[in-house]
C-alpha cells in the first residue's frame, strides 16, 4: 500500500496504518534526526516525538502531498529545538553504521582502511561546517535525497537548496584542499646531513 492511502486511512482514525508509515520511516526519520543531534539517544526522542507531532498533525497534511518530506520537516524541526536546547556542538554522525550506509559492499582490509581514514577525514571536516551547509550536504550526500524533497523538508526553493549545496561543497573542499595543520613537520635536520 502506497503512504497516500496509508495517510488517507490514518486520517480516518486507523492507528495501524499510522504504525505502518511509522515503521516504514523509522529508520530514516532517526538517521535525519541523528545528523542534526549527533547523539542517538536524542535522534530516537526527537524522531519519536516527530511521529507523535505528526500524528496529530495528520488533519493539516495536504491530501495528494508527499508525506515523506512532511514528515521529515516535523523530525528536523524537532531535531533543531532539541539541539538549540540543549546548547550541544558535537561532532557530526558519530555512529551512522557502514551497514546502513553501504549494506552490500565488502572492501578488502586495504581498502577498508583507506576507506575509514576518508570517512573520518570527511566526516571531521563536516563537523567545522555551518549548520545549514551540514544538513544540506547530508541530507543529498549521506541521505541519498533529491533536492524537491531537501527543499521540502527545509521550506525552501529547490534552486536555493542547489546552490546552498554548491557553496558548501565549495567550503568543504576549500577545507579538505587545506594542508593538515596536526600533521608534523618533517625533520629538515635528516635531508641537511645528506
Amino acid at each position: 500500500m502506497d503512504d497516500s492511502a496509508l495517510v488517507e486511512r490514518a486520517q480516518s482514525g486507523d492507528t495501524s496504518a499510522y504504525h505502518c508509515l511509522m515503521t516504514l520511516y523509522q529508520d530514516l526519520a532517526f538517521r535525519a534526526a541523528y545528523l542534526i543531534t549527533h547523539d542517538a539517544a536524542e535522534a530516537e526522542d526527537a524522531a519519536q516525538e516527530g511521529f507523535v507531532k505528526a500524528f496529530y498533525a495528520l488533519d493539516r497534511f495536504r491530501p495528494g502531498s508527499p508525506f515523506r518530506p512532511w514528515l521529515l520537516r516535523i523530525v528536523t524541526n524537532e531535531a533543531l529545538n532539541r539541539r538549540r536546547a540543549a546548547g550541544r556542538r558535537s561532532g557530526l554522525i558519530e555512529r551512522v553504521t557502514r551497514e546502513r550506509l553501504f549494506p552490500r559492499w565488502q572492501p578488502s582490509p586495504e581498502s577498508a582502511i583507506v576507506a575509514e581514514e576518508t570517512r573520518s577525514t570527511l566526516l571531521g571536516e563536516l563537523r567545522v561546517l555551518s549548520e545549514m551547509d551540514r544538513a544540506v550536504l547530508s541530507y543529498r550526500y549521506l541521505l541519498d535525497m533529491p533536492v524537491d524533497e531537501i527543499a521540502s523538508i527545509l521550506d525552501c526553493p529547490q534552486r536555493t537548496v542547489r546552490s546552498r549545496i554548491a557553496r558548501a561543497m565549495k567550503r568543504l573542499e576549500a577545507r579538505l584542499s587545506q594542508p593538515d595543520e596536526r600533521a608534523p613537520a618533517p625533520d629538515r635536520s635528516e635531508s641537511s646531513r645528506a
